[in-house]
């Protein structure tokens, strides 16, 4: 990314680079960059963009707006931009914030409520979060007429060429991102793997972010969906970020990894590398707050469908250390090792592994914030949470309620809990209940029921989905 100091320098650097449009981009609440572009070949148009950005239509962006006062600005924010690395005409790409007739944080924006959570957990706990995220997809190819090496069901972890035709494409991702500033841990191809019948190839991947803070995570995991659908396009082949795309196939979620600093320490490893107090407390209170949390992170009924067939998912409300089928987990932190924190990353993390790519990250963020919130500043409730919901060989699984099962289950426990996310104003009343009628409208109470034994009536339900997120 480049970070301009002002607008001349951001005019000077369009004059010097021969860049022909400037493109305003934004995420809305759907989770995926838009656009809105103009001719740079005229300076005072350029400069009064810059300045004051333009009107949009609000209630076309977000359900939360009526259209009778849908009037809202994007205002361009030069300490984020990058060339867009996909347009034929040299092309600067600007992100910009969402002001509302008055020029202030438009309140009920996804960025501004993620804003007011992380400002809330510094000033109650003086806590700073670190986020990471797993974005797991899908490569979907038309029917080949190649011979392709098919490798087996469900053991296409870490595989490589020629077992996976797509190694070259994701790591072209991953030189894109690089490119236009985005930070990145690593890619692998992930374990899903089948072609249809009729001969589509659809091939599991994963890109993997570096840590950054939450509003920098939220965007970058737009940007990157961005660049994937955008390069997947190149190559004639689409990008699927469903969290299931067939029934029997491995699902993506979109695991997020956390790391809590205070005075620019993690605080999540106690002085023997052991878990720290605070960090049982975090992990309580994201159990604690669990199953409203999804209606943030499973927006969909297909996001329910991942967690019901058993393939690495979590269905109950645990934690354990390693186990993949928990829902938080304590990766391995690299014991062996005297310093923790190297070259500003955060080696150990507590990782979250509901959600799902069809989540807007800016408010999944947003109520993992103000659950850590919750954790840090209620210390014995959220301790004998995290101290109940342990897995572990003594049977305490038989303890555990399970994940809401549906968007109807997640949005009764997110009416039960609007209190806490609307305390001091982070999430507003208004986002909450359109957030809840827009899961009570899906209807999928019993969805899952319907669909048993009835696999041709489970791959429609599921095809809808695939281009979602």
């Amino acid at each position: 990314m480049r970070s301009f100091q002002d607008k001349e320098a951001v005019a000077t650097f369009i004059e010097e680079n021969a860049v022909r449009i400037i493109n305003l981009c934004h995420i809305p609440e759907d989770g995926r960059l838009k656009t809105l572009s103009f001719s740079a070949k005229n300076k005072d148009r350029i400069q009064q963009i810059l300045e004051y950005g333009e009107r949009v239509d609000g209630s076309n962006l977000f359900s939360f707006i009526e259209p009778d006062k849908s009037d809202i600005y994007i205002h361009p924010r030069i300490d984020k931009t990058f060339t867009n690395p996909f347009s034929a005409a040299s092309t600067l790409n600007v992100m910009c914030d969402y002001l509302d007739e008055n020029g202030k944080p438009l309140n009920i924006a996804p960025q501004n409520v993620l804003t007011r959570a992380e400002d809330k957990l510094k000033a109650s706990a003086n806590v700073t979060l670190e986020a990471l995220a797993e974005l797991e997809l899908y490569i979907i190819a038309k029917p080949q007429t190649e011979n392709m090496l098919t490798g087996l069901p469900d053991r296409n972890y870490h595989e490589s060429a020629p077992f996976t035709r797509f190694e070259d494409l994701r790591n072209e991702v991953l030189a894109i991102l690089t490119d236009i500033g985005v930070a990145t841990k690593y890619g692998h191809s992930e374990v899903g793997r089948t072609i249809s019948k009729d001969g589509t190839l659809m091939e599991q991947h994963e890109i993997e972010l570096a840590l950054q803070l939450l509003k920098e995570t939220a965007e970058n995991i737009a940007i990157t969906k961005w660049v994937i659908r955008n390069t997947c396009a190149a190559h004639g082949v689409s990008a699927s970020f469903s969290p299931k795309i067939t029934l029997e196939n491995a699902g993506s979620g979109m695991h997020v990894h956390l790391c809590a600093l205070q005075k620019e320490e993690n605080i999540l490893a106690a002085s023997n590398g052991s878990l720290s107090k605070e960090a049982l407390r975090i992990i309580g209170g994201i159990l604690r707050y669990a199953p409203s949390l999804s209606a943030f992170g499973n927006p969909a009924p297909v996001s329910y469908m991942r967690f019901l067939t058993h393939k690495e998912s979590p269905m109950h409300i645990g934690w354990s250390a390693r186990n993949r089928l928990t829902l938080v987990r304590i990766p391995l932190w690299w014991s062996f090792k005297e310093k923790r924190r190297t070259g500003g990353e955060c080696r150990e993390t507590v990782e979250y592994r509901g959600p799902d790519a069809l989540a807007n990250p800016f408010l999944l963020l947003a109520g993992i914030a103000t659950a850590t919130n919750y954790g840090l500043t209620h210390g014995d409730e959220a301790t004998k949470t995290a101290e109940d919901l342990h897995i572990n060989a003594s049977g305490a699984k038989r303890r555990m309620k399970n994940l809401p099962r549906s968007c109807f289950e997640a949005a009764r426990s997110l009416k039960r809990d609007r209190r806490f996310y609307e305390a001091e104003g982070v999430f507003p009343k208004v986002l909450l209940d359109k957030t809840i009628q827009k899961l009570q409208a899906y209807k999928d109470r019993e969805l899952w029921k319907n669909l048993v034994n009835k696999p041709e009536k489970t791959e429609e339900t599921l095809k809808p989905y695939f281009n979602w997120g």
